[in-house]
C-alpha cells in the first residue's frame, strides 16, 4: 500500500496538507500512516519552492526509518553535484535552495548536505515495486529499459526522452514516450508539469505543477486513486505541457 507523491519542489506546506488528506499523522516531524502505508517520492524534492530544506529533512528521515521510498529527479542530481563541489550553474531553481542553505549556521548546513548526499547516493535510479507490477521513475522509463542501468537509462529517467532542442519558453523538447509505452507494469512519473494527472498506456504523470501554481498530487497504489491539493504559489500557465 503506497502513496506516490509528484514533484514537490520545495512546497513543504502542500506536502504536509496532502499527506494529512491521505490520513498520515505527523509524528516526530514525519508523516506516518497507521495502516502501514508508505510514501514514495519520485524526485525533484527541491528548488523553486519556498522550503526545500524542510522537504529534504522529512524525506531523509523517512528513508532512514524505512518508512518511504525515493528515487531522484534532475533537480536532485544537480543539487547533489553542487553539494559535492562540482561546478553547476545556480539557476532554474537551484539558486533558491542554495540561498536556503546559506542562511543556515555552518554545522547545520554541513549536516543537511551530508544527509542529502547520502540520500542521493543510496537511491536507485528508479523504483521497481510490487514484484515489478509498479515502476516509479522521475521522468518515466520505456519498457525495454526496465531492469537496466547506465548512462542512457540515467539520462532518460532524469530528463525524459529529450531531443536536444528547446521550446520558445526554454523548456526542452521531449518525445512523448508514454504514447509508445506497451509494457504491462504501471509506470508512475512526473518531471513534465500537466494540469491534471495524465493516464496513458499503463503510465500516469502526476506532476501537476505545484511549484507553478497547480496542485501537488499523490497516486494511491494499488487503488490507482489520485488525491490533489492546491498550490499556494502563483499560477504560471506557460509551464504546463499540453498534449492536445
Amino acid at each position: 500500500m503506497l502513496d506516490i507523491i509528484g514533484d514537490v519542489h520545495g512546497c513543504y506546506e502542500e506536502l504536509v496538507t496532502l499527506t494529512m488528506q491521505l490520513d498520515y499523522e505527523w509524528t516526530s516531524g514525519v508523516p506516518i500512516h497507521s495502516s502501514g502505508r508508505k510514501l514514495v517520492f519520485l524526485g525533484d524534492l527541491t528548488d523553486r519552492g519556498p522550503d526545500s530544506l524542510s522537504v529534504i529533512r522529512v524525506v531523509t528521515k523517512l528513508i532512514q526509518q524505512n518508512q518511504a521510498y525515493y528515487c531522484p529527479g534532475n533537480h536532485c542530481n544537480k543539487l547533489y553535484r553542487y553539494m559535492i563541489g562540482r561546478k553547476v550553474q545556480q539557476k532554474h531553481g537551484l539558486e533558491t535552495t542554495v540561498a536556503e542553505l546559506n542562511e543556515l549556521p555552518l554545522i547545520e548546513r554541513n549536516d543537511i548536505k551530508l544527509d542529502f548526499i547520502t540520500l542521493y547516493e543510496k537511491a536507485p535510479l528508479y523504483l521497481v515495486l510490487d514484484d515489478g507490477n509498479l515502476i516509479v521513475a522521475h521522468a518515466g522509463i520505456p519498457e525495454h529499459l526496465v531492469g537496466q542501468t547506465g548512462k542512457k537509462v540515467t539520462t532518460f529517467v532524469l530528463y525524459g526522452d529529450i531531443t536536444g532542442e528547446s521550446h520558445p519558453n526554454g523548456m526542452p523538447v521531449r518525445r512523448d514516450w508514454a504514447s509508445e509505452y506497451r509494457g504491462e507494469s504501471i509506470v508512475v512519473y512526473g518531471h513534465t508539469p500537466v494540469s491534471e494527472p495524465r493516464w496513458l498506456n499503463h503510465t500516469v504523470n502526476i506532476d501537476t505543477g505545484c511549484v507553478f501554481g497547480g496542485n501537488l498530487t499523490a497516486l494511491s497504489y494499488p487503488e490507482l486513486k489520485t488525491t490533489s491539493v492546491s498550490s499556494s504559489m502563483p499560477y504560471v500557465e506557460e509551464k504546463f505541457k499540453s498534449f492536445e
